[in-house]
């Protein structure tokens, strides 16, 4: 018996179905793939994943869904590291600690209405936040943390 589909999985595939795409076989497996996946992985990481269960499936198939997921504003393409983009389901506002040896990205919660800063208050001679060109409305802030994971660091 399959098992039920998460909160996050049922959403991506109502906004889906919204967005006039059929519910293949192909794009269910993305699907439930990536929904709750904190990894942040690349296309072709999906694509190897689900090959083995949909042999005839391409990788073509992969991005497209991943696409009509970003445009559907379920999943956001992020370039943390050298290297491919990675897709991330999580569309709340966060931050990223990426580790510098193994590639591990690691979601950071950020308060909507709080600091953006991750770490320590800043003291009062801390650089300021630069200023934004007139007009500009800000539609996030996000940090990337580098260093090493716990299990490269030992």
């Amino acid at each position: 018996m399959p098992k039920a589909p998460s909160q996050k999985e049922a959403t991506m595939l109502d906004q889906l179905r919204r967005a006039g795409l059929k519910l293949t076989a192909q794009r269910l497996a993305v699907v439930r793939e990536i929904a709750d996946d904190c990894s942040h992985p690349t296309a072709q990481e999906l694509f190897e994943r689900l090959q083995a269960g949909l042999p005839k499936m391409s990788f073509a198939t992969v991005y497209n869904t991943l696409d009509a997921l970003v445009s559907a504003g379920l999943c956001t393409p992020r370039v943390l590291s050298p290297g491919a983009t990675r897709f991330d389901p999580n569309t709340l506002p966060h931050h990223h600690a990426v580790c510098d040896r193994c590639g591990l990205v690691i979601d950071i919660p950020s308060e909507i209405g709080k600091s953006a800063s991750i770490g320590s208050a800043r003291s009062c001679s801390a650089p300021r936040a630069p200023k934004l060109p007139a007009g500009f409305a800000v539609r996030a802030v996000e940090q990337i943390v580098r260093g090493s994971c716990a299990s490269c660091s030992h």
